[in-house]
């Protein structure tokens, strides 16, 4: 028996090795080796693809408007999605499970429908809410607020799909114990849920900063890309691509990857290793 175990282990030692080697090129070949010729091409000519990019005042708009989307994106995404996470958990009512399916569509459609159907909503005369909007003053598709919306959308499920696992691990003795001395939900929440669920909300919400900075399709579809006023980087980086500028097309997409991974490893190396997820 003993003979037995000491041949398995050095089979399992080589399938772990074998496993680790396999995991590790493939992410290696799909994801580290990518970023890396990106990072690359920025810097063949020093630092003029960057300063280029960033003496150009329509880049530089292209830049700040993706920032404030992401932005805007994540705030709403991290308190709807905090609220969501629960009402999911939390409660039990009639439908509960048909909308946790619904929560996961935003990773399942292309992004290019997205843009589409926030279009034939929202969008001039032939959307169904785009003439009470007009009436109001109020444009949303080939505007700003359309941008958001889309960007809101594809980005929708990340902070609940963070956040539910961590409530449904912390479970509701704390927080019973905490109204059982007269706290109200709100100090409850403040005060015991909150904490509770803090590494998960922040890793929610770097997910999606990170997926709102790299969207394409659904922006594309709903800014109009108009220079100066509707292009985020992203279109820049195509409009730079498609017109031979590639120097620039790698330096603005090495920002948007720069600030997504920079926020991701900060994440990563900040957070205490005994926290449970």
């Amino acid at each position: 028996m003993a003979e037995r175990q000491r041949q398995r282990r050095p089979a399992r030692g080589r399938g772990r090795w074998v496993a680790r080697t396999v995991v590790t090129a493939y992410l290696v070949l799909l994801v580290a080796w990518p970023l890396w010729l990106v990072a690359q091409h920025t810097f063949d000519g020093g630092l003029d693809n960057l300063r280029g990019i960033l003496d150009d005042p329509d880049v530089v708009h292209a830049l700040r408007l993706t920032v404030g989307v992401a932005i805007a994106s994540v705030v709403l995404n991290t308190v709807f999605g905090v609220g969501i996470s629960l009402l999911i958990v939390r409660y039990r009512f009639p439908g509960r499970r048909l909308l946790n399916s619904l929560l996961d569509v935003p990773l399942s459609v292309s992004p290019i429908v997205v843009g589409l159907a926030l279009v034939l909503v929202y969008g001039g005369r032939s959307g169904w809410f785009g003439p009470g909007l007009e009436d109001a003053g109020l444009q949303v598709i080939f505007a700003t607020p359309g941008i958001i919306l889309a960007t809101t959308f594809v980005a929708l499920p990340l902070v609940i799909r963070e956040v539910v696992p961590v409530l449904e691990e912390i479970g509701t003795e704390q927080e019973q114990a905490a109204q059982s001395l007269g706290a109200t939900s709100a100090q409850t929440f403040r005060r015991i849920t909150l904490p509770a669920i803090r590494w998960g909300v922040t890793y929610g919400v770097v997910l999606s900063l990170a997926r709102s900075l790299g969207e394409f399709g659904a922006v594309k579809v709903v800014s109009g890309n108009v220079l100066g006023e509707t292009r985020t980087a992203t279109l820049v980086v195509e409009e730079k691509y498609l017109n031979f500028d590639q120097g620039g097309a790698y330096a603005t997409a090495f920002l948007l990857a720069l600030v997504s991974v920079a926020c991701i490893v900060v994440v990563s190396v900040i957070r205490p290793k005994e926290e449970p997820r």
